[in-house]
């Protein structure tokens, strides 16, 4: 379970690609993720262990459904995570840097 919801283990493989996607999106909030680069590049690389020892069967789904709900815990807002499961819209006329950044964070959205 994630810290604002949680992620399915049937909805794992949209989540790896969904957050990796936003990831390296450099429109995203995800590329800043909350502490500037370096945090940004360990939350990437994490991301991409976790999708590849799913990927390569180390994992089982919901291992890693469970470590990606860690992840997001570490690594996403509120507002990111409820953007990404579609219950919350974007702002429709941005005027801050996190609402624009939000606004293109809901073009990869899982929900």
């Amino acid at each position: 379970m994630a810290v604002y919801g949680g992620i399915q283990a049937h909805e794992l493989e949209r989540w790896l690609n969904a957050l990796t996607n936003a990831a390296y999106d450099r429109r995203c909030p995800l590329v800043k993720v909350h502490g500037g680069n370096a945090r940004a590049r360990t939350a990437r690389q994490n991301l991409l262990l976790l999708a590849h020892d799913y990927r390569s069967g180390q994992l089982t789904r919901e291992e890693c459904a469970s470590d990606l709900g860690h992840w997001c815990q570490s690594y996403l807002s509120e507002a990111e995570w409820y953007v990404l499961v579609g219950t919350r819209q974007a702002p429709s006329h941005p005027q801050s840097e996190e609402e624009r950044s939000l606004a293109v964070l809901k073009q990869h959205r899982v929900g």
